[in-house]
Order: C-alpha cells, then sequence, then structure tokens
C-alpha cells in the first residue's frame, strides 16, 4: 500500500512550520523529508512525520535551540519531557537575573530609589569556626561597615584562598562608588579576588573557594555570590533565602531531577558548578550573581558557610536569627548549634542588624 506523501507546502501548513524552516532542517539533519524527487529536488513528507515536526515547532516556540532539539527528538517521550523541563528551568533561572537587572536599571534611570530621609546603618558580628571532625578551618569571615563576607576555601590551599578572596574585597569598606555604579564596583572586586585566588592556588585544579559578600550603600545592600555559601534575609519575622547554591544538586532540583530531601542525601551535593580559582566542574569560568537589596529597618541578614546549612535546618535557623540577641550573640548560637549537631565541617557566620540612627 503507497504511503501517502504531502508536499512540503502542504506539511508546511499541517505542522505550522515554513518551507524555509523545512528546508533548513532537512540540511540540519533534524527532519529529513521522507523522498525527494531526483530531477525536480522537491521535496516530500509522509503524513507520519507530522507528530515529530509538530515537536520541532513548539520547541522552536519554547526557545530552545537547533541542538537541543535534536537531542530532544531522539529520546523515547519520559526523557525527553525531562530534557524540556531542565532547559525550562535554565531559562526562568537566566530570566530572573535579567529581571533583577531590569528592575535596577528601571529604578535607577528613573530616580525612583529611596525617596525617605532615614539614616541606616549597621550593626554586625562575624565568627569563624573549625568545627569537631576537619583539622584546620578553611573559612574565612569578615564584617565591616560596609563589607560582610564569607567565604569557604577546598583543595591543599583552602585557607589560603578564602583568606584571599575576602582580603581583596577590603578596599571597599573605604570607597565610595558613583551614583548607580555599585554593582559594577563590586564585579570588579570580585574579577580582582578570583585573580588573588589563582595567584594562591599556583596552578593548582584542586583549590577555590566560594565567596558571598554584601556591600552597604547606605540605604541598600549590594550582593555578590558564587559558590555554595548562603545569605538570609529576616524581615518582620520571615526567613528568606537571597541566594541560589551553585551546585551539582542544586541544579538537579532545578531541573526537576531531584527533590529536596533527595539532594540533601546525595553523594555529590558538595560538588560546586561554580567558585573563584578553580574547584569547579569542567573548567566553568566563574561567573557570580549579582543583586541589590533595599534595605529596611529592622533587617537582618546573615551570610554563611555550608557548614551551618549542611546540619541546621533553615527553621531552626530562623528561630536562631528571630531571638532578642545581638548580632555578636546571634553569630555564636548559629556557630554553637552547627557543633552540637555534630560539627562536621567548618562553620563561619556573619549576621548583621539595619537599625535606624
Amino acid at each position: 500500500m503507497r504511503t501517502e506523501m504531502l508536499t512540503i507546502g502542504a506539511f508546511a501548513r499541517a505542522c505550522r512550520l515554513s518551507p524555509k524552516a523545512l528546508r533548513l532542517y532537512d540540511e540540519l539533519d533534524l527532519l529529513r523529508p521522507a523522498r525527494v524527487d531526483p530531477d525536480t529536488g522537491y521535496r516530500y513528507y509522509a503524513a507520519g512525520q507530522l507528530e515529530r515536526a509538530r515537536l520541532v515547532a513548539w520547541l522552536r516556540r519554547l526557545g530552545m535551540p537547533l541542538a537541543g532539539i535534536r537531542e530532544v527528538c531522539a529520546l523515547p517521550p519520559r526523557a525527553a519531557a525531562r530534557e524540556i523541563r531542565a532547559h525550562w528551568a535554565r531559562v526562568e533561572a537566566e530570566t530572573a537575573v535579567r529581571r533583577d537587572l531590569a528592575a535596577f536599571l528601571v529604578d535607577h534611570l528613573t530616580g525612583e530609589s529611596r525617596k525617605d530621609t532615614t539614616m541606616l546603618e549597621l550593626r554586625y558580628s562575624a565568627h569563624s569556626d573549625t568545627g569537631r571532625v576537619r583539622p584546620a578551618n578553611q573559612d574565612t569571615a569578615y564584617a565591616g561597615a560596609r563589607l560582610l563576607a564569607v567565604a569557604d576555601g577546598c583543595g591543599p590551599a583552602g585557607a589560603h584562598a578564602s583568606s584571599a578572596a575576602v582580603e581583596a574585597l577590603k578596599f571597599l569598606e573605604n570607597t565610595e562608588p558613583a551614583a548607580g555604579s555599585v554593582l559594577n564596583l563590586l564585579e570588579d572586586a570580585v574579577q580582582g579576588a578570583s585573580q588573588a585566588v589563582r595567584d594562591v592556588a599556583a596552578g593548582s585544579e584542586e583549590v577555590g573557594t566560594t565567596l558571598t559578600a554584601l556591600l552597604w550603600t547606605g540605604s541598600r545592600l549590594a550582593l555578590v555570590h558564587i559558590g555554595d555559601s548562603r545569605a538570609y534575609l529576616l524581615r518582620e519575622g520571615g526567613l528568606f533565602r537571597i541566594t541560589h547554591d551553585h551546585t551539582v544538586v542544586q541544579s538537579m532540583i532545578d531541573e526537576g531531577r531531584l527533590t529536596p530531601e533527595e539532594a540533601a542525601a546525595h553523594p555529590q551535593r558538595a560538588l560546586l558548578l561554580k567558585a573563584l580559582g578553580a574547584g569547579t566542574t569542567a573548567g566553568t569560568t566563574a561567573a557570580p550573581d549579582l543583586k541589590l537589596h533595599d534595605a529596611l529597618p529592622g533587617d537582618r541578614y546573615l551570610l554563611c558557610s555550608d557548614g551551618l546549612t549542611g546540619v541546621v535546618a533553615e527553621e531552626r535557623i530562623q528561630g536562631l536569627l528571630s531571638a532578642p540577641a545581638t548580632p555578636d550573640e546571634a553569630v555564636r548560637a548559629l556557630v554553637d548549634e552547627a557543633n552540637e549537631a555534630g560539627g562536621p565541617d567548618n562553620v563561619s557566620c556573619v549576621v548583621a542588624d539595619v537599625v535606624a540612627v
């Protein structure tokens, strides 16, 4: 029985792809015609190819690159669905970063920054502890009038790497950024920190560090983040994580491949996708997250290494931060809690309160 054949025009109308797109997908070996007339070169398609063609059209509308479409089309339905979910998770993550930048630009260009005249300042404390298992402390924690930072080093020179990264940012304590340039200033400072870590690593691919830092501008905090140290905001009793872990397991959670419960016990939960210096997978270039946060009187910020979050639940962290304690009392309570949970890793905390003066 002869298979029904459709001309390229009829096939294009049926699958909502243009003839030009069909010719391109033929050239790219993404959607080959069922038959090509040897004399005229005219393409004909089988009706059975419509399902694949419609899938290609839908994926193009989704914004998936052609290489990704080729991969999805080669997979069975369930595996293809997982890849589509993973693609969309990446799109949403990238969009969130651009959304934050767009909001900042709108705010900056319209002058809709803080219009009140309330003077604010930070009250802060930092503490770092070796823990109860590790022989040495590779963390660095710092708190000053303008700069708050936590870094968690890895590799044989991890302690020097974390210290070098934080030291490279300390000039910000005495630098007043021009209006609208604080994120650029912070990004440049991180490039200097990255170079300082590479100098410490001396070519070793095992040496690197996380870095999570906040720079106070008087009414806002500019955040720079890379790795799996974290920053939290306690506001009106609610605890909000304002950083996103750059780890293999977090990317798998984002893509729907793991649940948070499965990630907590995953053997690669400490494997970083991004860090300063080396210590990343596949030689990934370190590209930090940069954000601006409006500060309100009564806000409390926490920066910490994974030595805290790896063993202390966020609900317990929220309880300790909510207690009527000074920043110094809070950081020591958090470190003590991690050590009481076994202290398997170095633990570092910085707590800063935003207060009206």
